[in-house]
């Protein structure tokens, strides 16, 4: 018979828990051997998420326009007495 998670016991050997300072020399650590963007690649990289936020908007505007227009047109066409 083959043992399912539910049948598992619980581990008895559970790691402890990193302390305050331990953590934070830790996170510096691991802080250090990140790549950090240069200057122009930072300006490069907020440029092109600023022309896709705002392509973003013109289409999702756009769509709205649209749209709005359609239910206006739906509901003055439907809504006309007759």
């Amino acid at each position: 018979m083959t043992q399912t998670d539910a049948d598992a016991k619980p581990e008895k050997d559970r790691k402890r828990r990193t302390g305050p300072v331990t953590f934070t020399k830790q996170v510096v650590g691991e802080l250090r051997k990140v790549r950090w963007p240069t200057r122009r690649e930072l300006i490069t990289y907020t440029i092109v998420v600023i022309v896709f936020v705002l392509i973003m908007v013109g289409y999702v505007s756009g769509l709205d326009y649209l749209f709005g227009e359609g239910v206006t047109w739906l509901f003055g066409t439907l809504g006309a007495p007759a």
